[in-house]
């Protein structure tokens, strides 16, 4: 027998984002579902309840300005009673070839797209995205959750493929420094700070952000952003993509939104966005995200303009002046 949000028992300080039977239907109401070519404006801003390959069609041409995909891994997993099956290698391949070689039109000229996977996945994603736009990175970021492996290297990465529709696109390296402990504070001749900062915060350094991504937090059961998605990416993962590839009301858009963090991100950080998601529960939990995002802008491990190393802001013992009110804990 299913458990409901409702049924489930929860410790005292768990944060997790449920939903309640008035709710669903409150933010159910709010789903829109394509049944005829759509218009931008009648899509922006709003979350699709739709199977993905039902909905393609229908989309807007060349409405996009970043695009985020975090389509199902070749693993067999469910999804509140979903299941996707895995598959051989080439059968995946395909399977994404199928949908993507479809979505590429609703790509402005200069889009960036960003498409996550792991290992087993990260093969056929190069092979598919180098079919249709230029690769220019592959991010690889820790995702500290996973079980230990008596035969094999515990799996705790995955991937992220940095493509994009041409060689004009945006990119604003300023936007996403990593703001570091420093443990080598080496001075100049005069004994002035080199190349680093020493303030009531301690002594930090800003950095340039690299393909290989170590300071998120995987949301788990005492973070406010946290929902019962089993594949949930970090708030702080997505700020980083969104800052660094697209402008104020740009378009953002994920067609396999989940619990809706892509579009949660993008109002936070005053983005337009269109999410498609085809379970019901999860597109309501998005609803519900976005409501809690027009008074609650924060972004956990991001303040003042920059990103925080992990843990470095609670290890001060004290909260950093927030910047647009954001959360200070990492």
């Amino acid at each position: 027998m299913k458990v409901s949000d409702n049924d489930k028992q929860r410790a005292g300080r768990n944060r997790t984002i449920t939903l309640n039977d008035s709710e669903k239907i409150k933010y159910g109401a709010r789903l829109t579902r394509l049944t005829a070519k759509a218009a931008p404006e009648e899509i922006i801003n709003r979350t699709i309840h739709q199977n993905l390959f039902e909905a393609l069609d229908y989309l807007p041409d060349a409405f996009v300005d970043l695009l985020f995909v975090d389509p199902p891994y070749n693993l067999t997993k469910s999804f509140n009673g979903k299941t996707f099956n895995q598959m051989n290698q080439r059968q995946y391949t395909e399977w994404l070839d199928e949908w993507f070689s479809r979505i590429v039109r609703i790509l402005k000229p200069h889009a960036t797209v960003y498409i996550c996977g792991d290992w087993r996945s990260s093969h056929s994603i190069f092979e598919v995205a180098s079919k249709y736009l230029n690769v220019i990175n592959r991010i690889t970021w820790e995702r500290e959750k996973g079980r230990g492996a008596l035969s094999n290297w515990k799996n705790a990465s995955e991937d992220i493929w940095h493509c994009t529709k041409s060689s004009d696109y945006k990119f604003y390296v300023e936007r996403v420094k990593v703001k570091r402990k420093v443990i080598a504070p080496y001075r100049t001749e005069e004994g002035a700070p080199k190349d680093w900062e020493d303030d009531s915060d301690g002594k930090f350094r800003l950095t340039h952000p690299s393909n290989l991504w170590t300071d998120l937090t995987v949301p788990f059961w005492s973070m406010p952003e946290n929902t019962d998605h089993p594949t949930q990416k970090p708030e702080k993962l997505l700020a980083k993509i969104i800052l660094a590839s697209s402008d104020e009301n740009d378009v953002v858009f994920d067609p396999f939104s989940g619990a809706g963090t892509t579009s949660v991100v993008a109002k936070k950080l005053n983005r337009r966005y269109v999410g498609i998601e085809i379970d019901e529960t999860y597109c309501c939990l998005t609803e519900k995200r976005l409501e809690t995002a027009e008074q609650d802008p924060s972004i956990q491990g991001y303040s003042e303009g920059v990103f925080w190393e992990r843990n470095t802001l609670r290890e001060q013992g004290k909260s950093a002046k927030p910047d647009r009110q954001v959360d200070t804990r990492n």
